[in-house]
């Protein structure tokens, strides 16, 4: 039959190399060469100081990976590439692989996946783990990647009849939702709780962005760690898919005891459908979870809701955040 195929299957087994392929591609700041002129092995090679060989199987690779356009023999960025891989792009989004292609990353991954799948899930690298270098790693690779999702969150909550003036932001890693948000209300303040390393980076970012004034810190584990009370908004981003639902409970708990009356919850979260293999992205993502966490999931938005009915709120709403694959759940 035509359509009975080991195509998927060898692409699968291959995929490593596609990682090898991005990641020397952005070591060699390739993109940015070609967006900037180079058009040709030989140019390229003299830009990014490669043999000409090595470049051009690079790119004729990355070509047939849909990352590049080939004409004849010269290359060209994409329009996606364009955007987010040519360094010049304010939307460049290549530090990503600092932390998703990490070699920690990859080792947890690929050194004996059958066990994750035989235990349920892994001791994981550092999602409990305090003060681990991977999340300061990823507090400083992943804001391109998080920021529009934060700047959707942060247009929604502006929006609000009565916006928030006391924000905290749990697990805030790099700050990006909580900055957002300060951003797009002047006079709230925000707290983010994270390890005290990663919560350097934030604050980085806050000052960066002229928020400085308005920003502090509380450093521990979230589970731990005294919240304090009276915000108005608790920020609970890409956080509760490291948990199991007792765990997801115990957090949405604190964020209600932390709330000023008539305050909110706002979750970010990978939400896959109830048929857990749609769509692909937030689907896939259980899986991410399966080999990093001992417990972790990508949570269904009627188990979410749940969890909110359990952690005692009354109602919640979903809603997605195109054009990412996250979804954004409001408690209250």
């Amino acid at each position: 039959m035509s359509d009975i195929s080991p195509d998927r299957f060898i692409d699968n087994v291959f995929a490593y190399q596609k990682t090898s392929a991005v990641k020397a591609a952005i070591e060699l700041d390739l993109f940015s060469a070609i967006g900037g002129g180079a058009d040709n092995a030989e140019t390229l090679a003299a830009k990014v100081n490669a043999s000409p060989r090595g470049v051009r199987i690079l790119c004729d690779y990355l070509t047939v990976q849909e990352l590049l356009i080939k004409d004849g023999n010269s290359y060209r960025l994409t329009p996606s590439s364009s955007v987010f891989l040519d360094k010049r792009s304010p939307a460049c989004m290549t530090s990503i692989v600092d932390f998703l292609a990490a070699p920690e990353m990859m080792r947890l991954y690929l050194d004996d996946p059958a066990a994750f799948v035989r235990n349920g899930g892994s001791v994981g690298l550092a999602n409990l783990a305090p003060d681990h270098p991977l999340w300061v790693k990823f507090a400083r690779a992943m804001v391109p990647f998080i920021a529009p999702r934060a700047q959707s969150v942060a247009e929604e909550v502006a929006r609000w009849p009565s916006p928030p003036r006391k924000v905290l932001d749990v697990a805030a890693g790099h700050g990006a939702f909580g900055i957002a948000i300060g951003k797009a209300l002047p006079d709230a303040g925000i707290v983010a709780l994270d390890w005290r390393p990663v919560l350097e980076v934030a604050l980085e970012n806050a000052r960066r962005e002229g928020l400085g004034a308005r920003y502090t810190t509380i450093a521990g584990n979230a589970f731990d760690v005294e919240w304090g009370t009276g915000y108005d908004l608790v920020l609970i981003p890409n956080f509760l898919h490291h948990f199991d639902r007792d765990g997801c409970v115990s957090l949405l708990e604190r964020a209600r005891r932390a709330l000023a009356p008539g305050g909110a919850v706002v979750v970010v979260e990978m939400v896959p459908n109830d048929d857990r293999v749609s769509p692909p992205f937030p689907a896939m993502f259980a899986f991410v979870m399966l080999g990093s966490t001992p417990k972790g999931d990508a949570h269904t938005a009627p188990e979410l809701q749940e969890m909110g009915r359990a952690a005692g709120f009354a109602d919640s709403t979903v809603a997605p955040l195109p054009p990412s694959p996250q979804t954004m759940i409001v408690f209250r």
